[in-house]
This record gives C-alpha cells, sequence and structure tokens, in this order.
C-alpha cells in the first residue's frame, strides 16, 4: 500500500504529473495541436522526474503499480517523438488519461523496498523487463491505430488524417521485433543467471511468473514467424500480439498484484 512515509516532494511530483496528463486528457478536444503536445511534453518530464526519484531515492521500491508507470512513460516517449517525425499523428487524450492513471496507481501502491543487499544486476533486468513492456504496449496502440484506419477506410472517411496503413503496420511490427528481443534478454538473463541476480535464495523457478513469461514469449514468436514468414497481418496478427501481451501483464504485473493487493504480502 502507499508509504506512510511518502516524501512531500514524492507527492508533489506526483500530483504534478498527473495533473499535467489529466489536464490534457480532459481539455484535449480544446486544445490546439501544438498545445496539446506541449502540455503532453511537460507531464512526460515530469513523469520522469517522479520515477527517477523513485529509483534514485533513498530507498528504492519496486513492484507492479512501478512497472505498469515505466510502461506508460515509455510509451508516451515513443509517442512523443514519433508525433514530431509524423505530425499526421494526434495527441490522444486515452493515451494522457492512461498516463494520470499510471502516475496515481504508482505512488499508492509503491511496491517493495529493494534490499540494499540486492545484486547489481537486478536493477538491469528489471529495466530490461519494463523497456520489453514499453515496446509491447508501443506495438499494441499502434494496432488500436491500425484497427481505426482501417475502419475509416471502410468508411469511406478523410484518408489524410492519421498515418498511412502500412506505414502503422510496419511501424507496429518493428516495435513488436524490438519487444521480443528485449524480452528475450530479459529471460536468458532471468534463465541463465538467476543465482546471480536473485541471489541463490530465488534463482530461476517455475512459478506463475516464469510460465506466463514463457508463454508469452513463444506467442510473440509465433506472430513474428508468422509476420515474416507467412505474411500474417490485420486481425489475425493483432489478435495474437494482444493475447501475447495479456500474457506478458499476467507474468510480472498479475503475480506482483496478487501478492501486494489481495495477499497483502511483499515477497
Amino acid at each position: 500500500m502507499i508509504l506512510a512515509s511518502a516524501s512531500p516532494i514524492s507527492l508533489t511530483l506526483s500530483v504534478l504529473a498527473a495533473s499535467a496528463y489529466a489536464w490534457t486528457a480532459l481539455r484535449a478536444a480544446h486544445l490546439s495541436v501544438g498545445a496539446a503536445r506541449a502540455w503532453v511534453a511537460v507531464a512526460w518530464v515530469l513523469h520522469g522526474v517522479v520515477l527517477a526519484w523513485g529509483l534514485l531515492g533513498e530507498t528504492v521500491h519496486f513492484g507492479f503499480a512501478p512497472a505498469l508507470s515505466g510502461t506508460a512513460w515509455l510509451v508516451a516517449a515513443v509517442y512523443t517523438v514519433e508525433s514530431q517525425v509524423f505530425p499526421q499523428l494526434q495527441t490522444r487524450w486515452a493515451l494522457a488519461a492512461l498516463g494520470a492513471l499510471a502516475v496515481a496507481l504508482a505512488f499508492v501502491f509503491p511496491g517493495t523496498a529493494l534490499s540494499s543487499s540486492a545484486s547489481i544486476w537486478l536493477p538491469l533486468h528489471l529495466l530490461l523487463g519494463v523497456a520489453s513492456y514499453g515496446l509491447f504496449g508501443t506495438a499494441v496502440v499502434h494496432a488500436w491505430f491500425m484497427t481505426r484506419a482501417e475502419t475509416r477506410i471502410r468508411q469511406a472517411a478523410d484518408p489524410h488524417s492519421g498515418l498511412p496503413l502500412l506505414t502503422l503496420e510496419r511501424l507496429t511490427y518493428r516495435f513488436v521485433a524490438a519487444g521480443f528481443v528485449l524480452l528475450s534478454a530479459t529471460l536468458v538473463m532471468g534463465f541463465g543467471f538467476g543465482d546471480v541476480v536473485y541471489g541463490p535464495a530465488h534463482a530461476w523457478r517455475w512459478d506463475h511468473k516464469t510460465v506466463f513469461s514463457v508463454l508469452a514469449w513463444l506467442t510473440f514468436a509465433v506472430l513474428l514467424v508468422g509476420r515474416y514468414q507467412f505474411g500474417w497481418r490485420g486481425k489475425q496478427a493483432n489478435r495474437m500480439l494482444y493475447t501475447g501481451t495479456v500474457l506478458l501483464l499476467l507474468a510480472y504485473v498479475g503475480s506482483r498484484f496478487v501478492l501486494e493487493v489481495v495477499l497483502g504480502r511483499g515477497a
């Protein structure tokens, strides 16, 4: 649950970041494109400061909510960069709302304190995992954009709004491929060097997190093979992407949520 001794700095930063995201989400229809992107950029910077404070503060905490917060931050980062390269992309109120929710959730559920005796490799392992979450999350956002674009085409709507369908599709599977590489590195690190990363008492074991992680890896592997060898696309490929992402969420976020919130345990 929320830290009883949460610092005023952490509270202030979290409120500012969540408010900036929420303002963008609520006022998206009334803000110009430039103003909306500026607000998202401000919220993103504040969000990054919140994450940095949580990782570099006096006591480092991590859990399901910080993992989701880091994922949301990475998705916002990619979208911010892409909106500069592809001005056709509109600032989505849903992404801003997701950012506000992620910041608030991470403040309420900061996770458990990492032991000062934890391996120096543990932060790298967690970073790789969160980065893969972020890339797959970005791929899911692009897949949703593709679905919207296909709907607009069928409805004969304005074809010049948003990115071309083929561009969206190409970007989506580039993010899937990059996320797959990072997920593979995360699993290899956990499987091959689990005793170094977690300590001898917490080496690799076939628990719920491991099983869901491996199932997610297999799903993404099949998706990439189907995509590049057999030309899978459209709804079939999107369903595989969504399935793999849900399995990946269940792996760490789901298992930690059960431990931290449902069972009230941090270990």
